[in-house]
């Protein structure tokens, strides 16, 4: 096909009012949604997700300037790029197809998500077939969030020797899933090995989330007793404050039992986790950068009203226990940080611009989306200028160098391709 435009195009996104979100004017997403598509923030409702990309559950649209200067007709992002393919860039082209590899969002986190897991590609493709409804693609979902606040997660689980402290810390986890598959546990060692220990800990993940909803409200209970006592005459872990905070977010969820068993992770700002498939987590607060694979594939087993599947998430997970690797990225220059995550669809750069300042965005062989999330600048190519202020999301064909300049400050992200897709080699001898 032609190519109508191959210059930088302004996109309106969607917004996703999950309850988890934070509500109204406190949220970012909120006011991210609002100047960018001239819409009013609704004071009691929660804004949760900032959608930029071409999935189908919440497709961004570009802004095709008209003649006279007008305002400009709207047409889906997908369309636009099935229209004009070259914007990818023909690797990007060649390995994906004619549609955007990733998704990028900004998270806006007031409780905390569902205890989930993404499918990877295998499964992912079976479950679309089977429920088409409840998984809406047949692609993985590999993600990494970029704190932009103060941000707190699970990921992944616990170590063996932390495990076995909660399996003697936390007796109601024990009088769940029995003292037989409690005392694999407390008995197993490093020696043991890699495969049985996965087996053991799938084990006892799985009978811990199995278990009936008139045992696991009256367990749930005899904990939050328990803490309650314990509050009263000496100060509580981290680990248990936040199942007090997810018990009275989800009462009676078995969720709140299966947080003892993950790593309970805090992003300062500026610092990055990624997941690949299979692994359980959950978004406890804060608001983040994110971006993924074009996928909306969860499935969720705990924190949650939606949908659960258990035993395929219970089935699906890699059992590798351990702390999450976190990124505090690589800088660039003086105002950028590069977040290089192990995933060929995606990276993510951090631009603070101070007062009057500037950076240039080399061109690379693939696509870009950057957002304003705060401040005033301009965006420029060798043959145009775009003046832009938070809430702005721009489109950036492959080979395109791009100079961004602050006026008075400004904040700006950019999600692309993973730099090392481009250099195989390089990026093999490394791993």
């Amino acid at each position: 096909m032609g190519t109508e435009n191959q210059g930088i195009v302004r996109l309106k996104c969607c917004v996703k009012n999950y309850d988890w979100g934070r509500v109204g004017k406190e949220s970012s997403v909120a006011w991210l949604h609002a100047k960018n598509g001239g819409e009013v923030v609704r004071d009691d409702d929660p804004y949760a997700e900032f959608w930029m990309g071409s999935h189908d559950s919440g497709p961004s649209y570009v802004v095709v300037p008209v003649a006279n200067g007008g305002s400009g007709d709207l047409v889906s992002l997908k369309e636009w790029i099935e229209r004009n393919p070259a914007v990818l860039g023909d690797e990007v082209l060649r390995k994906w197809g004619p549609d955007l590899p990733f998704l990028f969002k900004v998270l806006s986190v007031a409780k905390a998500l569902s205890i989930q897991a993404h499918p990877d590609k295998d499964l992912a493709a079976i479950l679309h077939k089977q429920q088409p409804g409840v998984y809406k693609d047949d692609n993985h979902k590999p993600e990494m969030a970029l704190a932009v606040t103060h941000f707190e997660a699970l990921c992944g689980f616990v170590g063996i020797e932390e495990l076995k402290r909660v399996l003697h810390d936390v007796p109601e986890i024990v009088e769940v899933v029995g003292s037989p598959c409690a005392n694999q546990v407390l008995h197993m060692s490093k020696q043991d090995g890699e495969k049985k220990w996965k087996g053991v800990l799938q084990t006892l993940f799985t009978e811990l989330m199995s278990v009936n909803k008139a045992v696991i409200s009256d367990v749930i209970s005899k904990l939050i007793s328990r803490l309650t006592r314990k509050r009263e005459v000496t100060e509580l872990t981290d680990k248990e404050q936040l199942v007090l905070k997810l018990e009275n977010q989800y009462p009676g969820d078995i969720g709140v039992l299966a947080a003892f068993l993950l790593n309970y992770v805090k992003l300062n700002p500026g610092e990055a986790l990624y997941l690949g498939a299979n692994e359980p987590h959950a978004y406890i607060y804060g608001e983040c950068v994110e971006c993924m694979a074009t996928s909306d594939n969860v499935v969720r087993a705990g924190l949650t009203p939606k949908h659960r599947d258990v035993q395929t998430l219970c089935s699906m997970l890699t059992y590798k226990p351990g702390f999450p690797t976190i990124l505090s990225g690589i800088v660039s220059n003086s105002f950028t940080r590069k977040y290089i995550p192990p995933f060929d669809e995606f990276e993510v750069d951090q631009c603070i611009l101070p007062k009057e300042t500037s950076t240039v965005f080399s061109a690379v062989p693939g696509v870009s989306i950057c957002v304003v999330m705060a401040g005033v600048g301009t965006l420029c190519t060798a043959s145009s200028e775009e003046c832009i202020t938070e809430g702005d999301v721009l489109f950036v064909p492959a080979n395109t160098e791009i100079t961004a300049a602050s006026t008075s400050g400004m904040n700006l992200y950019r999600a692309g391709i993973n730099s090392q897709f481009f250099e195989p080699s390089e990026f093999a001898a490394s791993k």
